[in-house]
């Protein structure tokens, strides 16, 4: 089991490190206000990031989102991603996941809020090929602190050095895609 106090420090000091001014903690007020407007409470994970580190701006790749705007962020994009599934044949978005980071090419990095351990879900729309979204969506983690260790570690798939390495881990389809595309549709 993580000592979460020792990840956050850990995720605070390589935060610091890779340089650039991070934006400063969310308050209680842009957390609540956050939550109020998905309809649902972040990973308890991801909101202390975003509490206690910075909202947003740092991880890995194009960096965490903040939660609110101006601009991009994990509740305007996860609004617009359920607003296209709302009635759709093929829901692309699940309720609850919430996207944390994008990967460009419109592919996301996605915290499962529903999930006792925040697993981590990529969103990788490129193949789509019209018809349901499922082969779409990929477990990459499973959970938040095991997906940020990787981060820290610099062995996430993500990472230059691990591409193409055989013992590199690379995200997998997820098994619970299409019962959770489809409910509440």
């Amino acid at each position: 089991m993580t000592d979460t106090h020792d990840l956050l420090r850990r995720v605070a000091v390589r935060a610091a490190a890779d340089g650039g001014a991070l934006p400063a903690p969310a308050d209680e007020a842009t957390l609540a206000e956050a939550e109020r407007r998905l309809g649902f409470v972040l990973h308890p994970l991801l909101a202390r990031l975003h509490r206690e580190i910075a909202d947003g701006g740092f991880g890995p790749g194009y960096r965490l989102l903040p939660l609110l705007g101006p601009g991009e962020s994990l509740v305007e994009e996860y609004v617009a991603r359920r607003a296209a599934s709302a009635g759709a044949g093929h829901p692309e978005w699940p309720a609850g996941v919430v996207p944390v980071l994008t990967w460009g090419c419109a592919m996301y990095a996605a915290v499962d809020c529903l999930s006792a351990e925040g697993q981590v879900l990529l969103f990788e729309p490129n193949a789509h090929g019209g018809g349901s979204w499922e082969d779409c969506w990929f477990l990459d983690s499973p959970g938040l602190a095991a997906w940020l260790e990787t981060w820290l570690a610099g062995t996430g798939w993500f990472e230059e050095e691990t591409s193409g390495r055989e013992d590199a881990a690379v995200p997998q389809p997820w098994e619970r895609a299409a019962e959770r595309l489809t409910a509440g549709h």
